[in-house]
């Protein structure tokens, strides 16, 4: 599985996952269930849909 969530992507992925969480304990909602695609996406660097998008924010290797 290559990478395809890297740098201040990551980043993002990861607070809006935890503000969705929180926003969903205080609501006292499931929603806040949600919050854990993000949250796991950031951690594990990789995403379903941005491969089926093909995008990546990873840096693109240079060939010498």
């Amino acid at each position: 599985m290559e990478s395809n969530v890297c740098g201040a992507e990551k980043y993002i992925r990861g607070a809006l996952g935890v503000i969705i969480i929180l926003a969903g304990l205080y609501f006292q909602s499931w929603w806040g269930a949600v919050g854990l695609i993000p949250l796991i996406t950031a951690f594990a660097g990789y995403c379903p849909l941005n491969r089926l998008l093909r995008h990546s924010s990873c840096p693109v290797p240079s060939t010498p």
